[in-house]
């Protein structure tokens, strides 16, 4: 058997969790689970042979956290733990047809730019992984939250290996991931990098999955996954809330999306899995059939191409003297803050193009990626005529972007193509080749069906090819403006392609630009224009699009429309330029622009006025974005390191004056004994430092004894708490219960003088307060905001 050929069955049919069977089975807290497959592979075996007689088709080597991050302290290496667990596995599926899959989970450390870890460090980190598998049947990343991390992921597997490919993430009750990851996003990104079947496994139980898988069956046509938990663990028992069969059934709800792999994660067992075989025993597999659509996203934000999409044009160096000296001087703020405003304006995806002789293109190219990707959520458009720069830019950006571009060439189609279908992008054609730009729509159209069909060969889908009929300048070659419509409404209307145009050229040499230029804006969205490239920034423009999706019916009931001329300002009015600077920077993340206007400020302010006013209000504004979803992770840790560099310079201020700040009290934080996630225990520490609190961080995997003679030693009286393995929460319990029991911690009534905040992907509130903590935050702003109640 192998993984095409299970293909065929109507349902495959995946094991349930490890760590809990490992958990019943005696492990010892604080203890790695794969280090069992060296010191007692018998037991990982029997596991694994018991999933397998309870009918699981696919069962996963112990080797979720066996990566050279988590492994450092084992004395073991990667390849010994992984060819060990391998093994073992394939030792209990001898003689059946079960298949093993190498198991990979996340690397424990936040990517860039929300976390320190590079992309490329990430790659190499799973790469170490694959090879060290080489035997297993098939690669699973399950658990992921970061698009960007699972993008390495799939990268490295590709690169490394032949082996089919199957990906989860975990999604939360708000439909996305900690991260802030959207389902479309996922579905667009992975299914462009060609992995064989993506899905979600974790956090939530089968009921609250079933609206995540609703939405992923609507972005995908792959093989969809499911591996939902057993609900939650009961605090007072070794159960978890949701039954063997009723987890059965409620899985079996989701055939009709298209649901074809199935199994359990936290909390279940071979029972679970004999149980799922004997529902879906007489029922059959439903190919999920979504609508094409041409989309393109970031992580957190996808952009439908079903109306007229404003592509920004500014971050390009053509014609631009400002935008060239920045580039030369490396002068990353002045490129961010053309994003910013961009995207403040109007502009739903933004070209970049840093092209210029003096530089090296392709480390620009990525730098300027990453940077603009860790300010705004919008997708991005990968502008440059040089193979290895467009790849470059392609594998840096997380989410599936644009191409721009390839044309009728034979050269540039056998260079580019090849790169656009590895990635999973979009690509503009020009019509264009070795002769020029036709004169005639006829000629334009003609190439735009030789791209097409070279696109198609490649194996890119129509929906992401888009054309640009090119436009001329109306003032040499007037006659060549109806050229350019009748050949952009054929492609449209014949070819069935997305149509590009940069607009601003049509009006080149003529007076009173914008003029035409808006005139011929409406003119060619009539004729089917998809993605004009404007300069947002030009009122006149922005808005023929958004009256023309008014009047075209896309925007209903006017909306968006209103939304944007209501009028209403949502940020408070600023009383001198440094003030709106720093509140600008703050909340764009732009750290050099903020360090500049606090410098400017403590030239005639008072620096906690400093402090108080304007850096605490821009960070309220970024955390109530946060909470509502305007911005995502990303966002808010960019905004906080630029609050946090704005600090040190008031910080320094103060020294200097010997005036150092107060602090607003002491707070411990520590992921509980056994974890060792740290991602969102580090989170919490970076915006309660900016709020003014100190912080003692005890780190991972940490004993409750220790938790608590910290508390006494250094008079704290706030704790918080992170776990996000279910299998530690019983620590968790452990280390709220030796601090509420320790009587230097206690009033003299015998209450606790300790106020105790929990958190983590595996916790409710319900649960927090069953386990005796006093609140449970659901993220860091919530975290934050509990700091202010309690130590104000």
């Amino acid at each position: 058997m192998d993984f095409k050929s299970l293909l065929k069955k109507e349902f495959v049919f995946l094991d349930g969790a490890m760590g809990t069977m490992l958990q019943k089975s005696g492990l010892p807290v604080g203890e790695m689970p794969e280090i069992l497959g060296i010191t007692n592979g018998e037991l990982i075996e029997k596991i694994h042979r018991e999933y397998i007689d309870a009918g699981a088709d696919i069962v996963y080597a112990n080797t979720f956290g066996a990566n050279r991050y988590k492994l450092a302290n084992s004395g073991y290496d990667v390849s010994q733990v992984i060819e060990k667990a391998v093994s073992n596995a394939k030792k209990a599926a001898a003689g059946t047809e079960t298949l093993v899959a190498l198991d990979i989970g996340p690397i424990g450390q936040l990517l860039e730019p929300a976390g320190s870890m590079a992309f490329e460090e990430a790659y190499d980190i799973f790469k170490e992984q694959i090879i060290a598998g080489k035997n297993a049947d098939l690669i699973v990343f399950e658990t992921m939250t970061d698009l960007y991390e699972i993008k390495a992921a799939v990268l490295a597997a590709k690169e490394n290996s032949d082996k089919p490919i199957v990906c989860t993430m975990t999604f939360e009750k708000n439909m996305r991931t900690f991260t802030g990851v959207s389902v479309s996003s996922m579905a667009l990104t992975l299914g462009g990098l060609g992995v064989d079947a993506l899905g979600v496994n974790c956090s939530l139980g089968p009921d609250e999955l079933y609206p995540v898988i609703e939405e992923l069956s609507k972005w995908t046509n792959l093989p969809i996954v499911v591996k939902p938990n057993a609900g939650l663990p009961d605090p007072n028992s070794n159960t978890y809330s949701v039954g063997a069969e009723y987890f059965a059934e409620s899985i079996a709800k989701m055939i009709p999306l298209g649901v074809k792999f199935v199994g359990g994660c936290c909390g279940t067992s071979p029972e679970y899995i004999a149980k799922l075989r004997q529902v879906f025993g007489e029922k059959h597999f439903c190919k999920n059939l979504c609508p094409v659509t041409s989309a393109v996203c970031s992580a957190s934000n996808t952009v439908n191409i079903n109306q007229p999409r404003i592509i920004g044009e500014r971050i390009n160096p053509t014609g631009k003297k400002l935008f060239k000296e920045a580039l030369k001087n490396n002068d990353m703020d002045y490129i961010l803050s053309q994003a910013v405003s961009q995207v403040s304006a109007g502009a739903e995806i933004l070209d970049v193009n840093v092209g210029l002789p003096e530089i090296d293109e392709k480390d620009m190219m990525v730098r300027a990626v990453k940077a603009i990707q860790s300010v705004t959520d919008v997708p991005l458009q990968i502008d440059s005529t040089k193979p290895d720069v467009i790849e470059a830019g392609l594998r840096a950006y997380n989410g599936k972007a644009i191409v721009n571009s390839v044309n009728g060439e034979e050269k540039s189609l056998s260079q580019i193509l090849p790169i656009v279908k590895k990635y999973g992008a979009s690509v503009v054609g020009l019509t264009l080749d070795e002769n020029g730009i036709p004169k005639t729509s006829e000629e334009r159209f003609k190439i735009a069906e030789k791209i097409l069909n070279r696109a198609l060969q490649e194996g890119i889908p129509r929906e992401n090819v888009f054309i640009d009929c090119l436009t001329l300048t109306a003032s040499a070659e007037q006659q060549g403006v109806n050229e350019t419509l009748n050949a952009l409404h054929r492609v449209k209307t014949e070819l069935g392609c997305k149509t590009v145009l940069g607009v601003s050229n049509i009006s080149f040499g003529l007076p009173n630009r914008e003029l035409i230029n808006s005139t011929f804006l409406t003119m060619a969205m009539q004729m089917g224009l998809d993605l004009p490239i404007i300069n947002p920034n030009a009122q006149a423009m922005t808005g023929a699009v958004r009256a023309f999706r008014v009047l075209a019916d896309f925007d209903k009931n006017s909306l968006d429309f209103i939304s944007a001329y209501s009028g209403v300002t949502a940020n408070p009015t600023p009383t001198t330029k440094a003030d709106s600077d720093v509140f600008h920077a703050v909340t764009n993340g732009l750290k050099d622009e903020g360090a500049k206007a606090v410098e400017e400020l403590l030239k005639t302010n008072d620096p906690m006025d400093i402090i108080n006013n304007k850096l605490i209000p821009a960070l309220d504004k970024v955390g109530d974005d946060f909470e509502t979803g305007k911005v995502f992770l990303p966002q808010l840790i960019q905004s906080a390191n630029t609050a946090q560099a704005c600090f040190e310079l008031i910080k320094k201020k103060l020294t200097a004056e010997n005036n150092s700040p107060v602090s607003k009290g002491k707070i411990i934080l520590a992921t509980v004994k056994g974890d060792i996630h740290d991602i969102g225990k580090n989170i919490v520490k970076v915006l309660l430092d900016n709020y003014g609190y100190t912080v003692v961080d005890l780190g991972r995997d940490v004993d409750p004894s220790v938790i608590a003679e910290t508390a006494v030693k250094e008079n704290i009286r706030m704790i918080g708490l992170s776990a996000l393995m279910t299998t530690t929460l019983k620590s968790m319990e452990d280390t709220i219960t030796l601090v509420r029991n320790t009587k230097e911690l206690q009033n003299p009534d015998g209450s606790s003088k300790c106020v105790i905040f929990v958190g983590g992907a595996v916790l409710t509130e319900d649960y927090a307060m069953k386990i005796g903590a006093d609140y449970y935050c659901k993220d860091a702003k919530e975290s934050v905001d509990t700091a202010k109640k309690v130590l104000g």
